[in-house]
């Protein structure tokens, strides 16, 4: 792993820190992208993770792409010819995003800061997203003539509905945390030194459950986004034969019937 992100791992939580607070946590380089990608497969290979929490250090949560590595052609966005640039965006944002969107485990956004452009749509891949009360947000890709390279336009109207995205999109508008819990973008905003202890207590909440039912229902929700609802009782009735078989499982029901806890161990 580079120096780009930073992991801890508190029981079966892993948490990923976005760790260059001096440019509020920019993106600026293929190697960004390939620090990224790599810890979020790690998280989704460790079998003992059953949650991940996304934050930022410093003051940002992420500023999105670095603007003057764009500006110098040495980053994320542009190359010397078109057809270089569209290969820049393929192997390295766009990598984030399908390894987000691949990611097994449950996802929460702990939005510490500044998340805009690039950095909005990270939040929005996650499952999940508390903001702190001094995070402020912009989807403003328009604000310096681009489109949302990285799919945005795809996981904003999901979680906000096509109008509401198309708002933020076309306007590139800065807004505060207030507004962004008013139009569902967040679905709690806590004080600043309560965003961590938030986000672990939710996670926790989440870990408690069997975990391979847990990565099972995370993937039929993301199915589900795109899926016709045949295909989903289809995926559902394999997944639910699966489940149906593991120890977890058996555990659980037994619990219940005889009122006591469960003792989950993941298989």
């Amino acid at each position: 792993m580079g120096d780009f992100i930073r992991r801890e791992t508190i029981g079966k939580v892993a948490i990923l820190h976005l760790d260059r607070p001096d440019s509020l946590n920019a993106i600026g380089t293929l190697e960004d992208c390939d620090d990224f990608v790599a810890a979020v497969e790690a998280v989704g290979a460790d079998r003992g993770i059953s949650c991940m929490i996304l934050t930022g250090t410093g003051r940002g949560f992420s500023a999105g792409g670095n603007l003057k590595a764009m500006q110098d052609k040495t980053g994320i966005g542009p190359g010397a010819q078109p057809a270089d640039t569209r290969d820049t965006y393929a192997r390295g944002v766009q990598r984030i995003t399908r390894a987000l969107m691949d990611l097994e485990v449950p996802a929460i956004a702990a939005i510490n800061g500044h998340a805009v452009g690039l950095g909005c749509d990270l939040a929005c891949l996650c499952d999940m997203r508390i903001a702190a009360q001094s995070a402020m947000f912009a989807c403003s890709f328009i604000k310096i003539g681009l489109v949302p390279g990285d799919g945005g336009a795809w996981s904003l109207s999901r979680v906000v509905g096509y109008a509401m995205a198309a708002e933020l999109f076309f306007t590139g508008d800065r807004f505060d945390a207030a507004r962004a819990l008013e139009i569902g973008l967040v679905s709690r905003v806590v004080p600043d030194a309560e965003l961590m202890p938030t986000a672990l207590a939710l996670a926790e909440r989440i870990t408690a459950n069997p975990a391979r039912a847990l990565r099972l229902t995370k993937r039929l929700l993301r199915e589900a986004q795109t899926a016709r609802m045949s295909e989903i009782l289809e995926l559902s009735a394999a997944y639910q034969a699966i489940v149906h078989e593991t120890a977890d499982h058996k555990e659980a029901v037994a619990a219940f019937l005889d009122k006591r806890p469960a003792v989950l161990t993941g298989d």
